[in-house]
């Protein structure tokens, strides 16, 4: 039931989700609605566009996942003692969300490894992985330093600040300053949707972007997992739908076979 409801929220659909996990959309949702009986309240809200999670989803989400991720990682990993050092770039997204928890305990598992998450420009994560610091670089795939072992897409949700008027002509948008991978496509949904926007702000940190929202200055598009309960749009129609992400893992070439380097490669996958 928890792997259910987690991967609805991040591929913001149900049909997505039952695709993904090999189940039929309505063995899917049974099991969404049995875990929605056992919480005692409504975890996600449904729409034709999909769906997003509620605010009791939104609390039980980060638990779903370290439960998950805890279950899988106990299963492959006990008796095996990992040691050594383990670089990890970041996008700052996936920095800020459930990634580093999920390497914390990983980390708990194995006290003799050492584990390092780096959030820095295009050019020092470059740097970092050719010196060998950073032996795994998760980010967008025209942002990390080698071609990908493997890929993932990943949606966005709309963000929305308190008071904002999602009908307004223009749209007051908070963006990502450039170099950023989807602010271009963002705008561009909203061109194609006949929407007209401002720029009401724009940071380049997300702590800057979801600061922008929360004082009521715009909207913005930011993964599921950054999306605060009050930030959440629930007039879904008034926007248009946002374009999926594509994330990449760069590992680097000097690392396979390393065990622990491969526990991490895992625990990463997982839990995007």
């Amino acid at each position: 039931m928890l792997r259910s409801f987690v991967t609805a929220v991040r591929s913001g659909s149900i049909s997505r989700a039952a695709t993904a996990l090999g189940h039929t959309q309505p063995a899917l949702s049974q099991q969404l609605r049995r875990l929605e009986s056992v919480v005692g309240r409504p975890l996600l809200h449904r729409s034709p566009s999909g769906v997003s999670p509620t605010r009791a989803g939104e609390e039980l989400l980060p638990y779903a996942e370290r439960i998950l991720s805890l279950c899988a990682q106990a299963l492959t990993e006990t008796g095996r003692a990992l040691t050594g050092h383990c670089g990890v770039g970041l996008l700052e997204d996936l920095a800020a969300a459930q990634l580093p928890q999920a390497l914390a305990d990983l980390a708990r598992l194995h006290p003799g490894a050492t584990l390092e998450v780096l959030n820095v420009s295009n050019a020092a994560m470059r740097e970092a992985y050719d010196a060998g610091r950073v032996q795994l670089v998760l980010d967008a795939v025209p942002d990390i330093p080698a071609p990908p072992r493997w890929t993932v897409r990943r949606p966005l949700v709309w963000a929305v600040g308190h008071g904002v008027d999602v009908t307004a002509d223009p749209l007051p948008v908070v963006l990502f300053s450039n170099p950023c991978f989807w602010r271009t496509s963002v705008l561009e949904s909203l061109e194609g949707a006949g929407r007209r926007w401002r720029v009401a702000f724009e940071s380049n940190s997300l702590v800057g972007v979801l600061a922008a929202v929360r004082a009521g200055l715009g909207v913005a598009a930011v993964m599921p997992a950054n999306l605060e309960p009050v930030m959440a749009c629930h007039d879904a129609d008034a926007l248009p739908v946002l374009p999926d992400v594509e994330l990449g893992l760069a590992r680097h070439p000097r690392t396979e076979g390393d065990p622990l380097i491969d526990a991490v490669e895992t625990a990463l996958r997982r839990m995007v």
